[in-house]
């Protein structure tokens, strides 16, 4: 099976000054697009754009045409996603912090698309959760129907990597060990801001996660510290079950999380939060706000 090679490096979806929802790559191969995009005026995103807004569409050809990108969005929409597929304890510090027990295979959850948000999209604290915690996490996209994937192919399935983080209600999760629904609210897995194809990264297993809050590092590990790899997270959860293309793997977060501190650290609205991954994949700059009432 041929390795997927779309026309891109690295995949952007976003909103020009026009108003229109593009789809490109950042002409800038080294721009941190997350992070650019909090200061436009000194670091404007030109991206060249493609004929298509969806990175699934693998026959997409550049258009010619250049332009500026006012608001990054999510890479994928609801509908590509899916459900999101999720590991759990996928890195030996996570698991002690936790006093969790390490699995035998990949512990899997899923996130609703409802979960799904952009890359400077705030993450909303409802007003009836506590403990509302970070996790940097890389995110595998699967870019062709997948099912029953072996060790040697199944990054053949694999179209890019990008950013998320598994925003996690503390307070619901410890109570009732309901991964599932502490994980499942609205805007709970801010994902992007960009794909990163595959074929730029033939080796996932060498890639820097890292999560500063307010300034201070939280979290910082290495994807080579992982304890089930890419290519046996996407055997696993492609045995007997098929995967579309757009799906979403979010892989395991190191330790550092906000709850395993003394004492613990929980976002709180006006937080600055920066979740970034090495090779391009850049930063999630999401503001953290207060859910409001519909009536403000």
């Amino acid at each position: 099976m041929p390795q997927l090679q779309p026309i891109w490096s690295r995949f952007v979806r976003f909103e020009a000054e026009d108003g229109k929802i593009y789809a490109g790559e950042p002409v800038d191969e080294n721009q941190d697009v997350g992070l650019a995009s909090l200061t436009p005026s000194t670091t404007p995103i030109l991206v060249k754009v493609l004929d298509s807004s969806s990175p699934l569409a693998l026959d997409a050809k550049f258009t010619g045409e250049t332009v500026t990108a006012k608001r990054i969005l999510s890479p994928l929409t609801e509908e590509q996603v899916g459900t999101i597929r999720c590991v759990g304890l996928n890195y030996h510090d996570h698991g002690a912090e936790l006093h969790f027990d390490i699995p035998s295979d990949p512990a899997i959850f899923l996130k609703p698309s409802s979960t799904l948000s952009g890359p400077t999209s705030p993450i909303i604290i409802p007003k009836t959760l506590t403990g509302i915690d970070f996790e940097v996490e890389l995110a595998v996209i699967i870019g062709r129907t997948c099912k029953n994937a072996t060790l040697d192919n199944a990054l053949d399935y694999v179209l890019g990597y990008t950013v998320s983080n598994d925003v996690s209600a503390r307070g619901v999760q410890f109570q009732t060990s309901q991964f599932c629904y502490a994980k499942g609210f609205d805007g709970f897995a801010p994902l992007g801001p960009v794909i990163v194809s595959g074929s730029r990264i033939p080796d996932p297993q060498v890639m820097e996660v890292r999560t500063v809050l307010n300034g201070e590092e939280m979290q910082k590990s290495n994807t080579a510290n992982m304890i089930f790899s890419i290519r046996q997270i996407v055997a696993h959860i492609s045995r007997g079950s098929t995967l579309p293309a757009g799906t979403v793997i979010m892989t395991g977060t190191p330790g550092g999380i906000g709850h395993s501190r003394t004492p613990p650290v929980y976002l709180k609205e006006g937080d600055e939060l920066r979740i970034s991954i090495s090779h391009g994949l850049g930063t999630l700059v999401n503001p953290i706000v207060d859910e409001k009432d519909d009536s403000s």
